[in-house]
């Protein structure tokens, strides 16, 4: 089995069309799948033409997103997000 590649979504707030979850910024999950390049829809909100970029399936646990405390902490969310919102991150270490 691949070693999982984690990413944390930039925790940036800028005005205008963005198409990143605000509850998902700053957190971190692990790629579970690349989709492929697709148009930049921050850009075609705008009428541009829009570059290509790499969009990700990223999946994140409830208590990462939620907190710990939340009702199942181990159940997961997936969001597709542009690789111009990720960062990659060193594996959390198993406690």
């Amino acid at each position: 089995m691949a070693e999982r590649q984690f990413m944390r979504v930039r925790a940036d707030m800028p005005p205008g069309h963005v198409r990143t979850p605000a509850y998902l910024r700053g957190k971190t999950g692990w790629v579970e799948r690349k989709l492929g390049p697709f148009p930049n829809p921050e850009e075609l909100a705008y009428g541009h033409p829009g570059t290509a970029l790499d969009l990700m399936r990223v999946r994140f646990t409830m208590a990462e997103v939620w907190g710990p405390k939340t009702a199942f902490p181990k159940d997961t969310i997936d969001a597709e997000i542009y690789t111009h919102w990720l960062e990659p991150v060193e594996p959390p270490h198993a406690t």
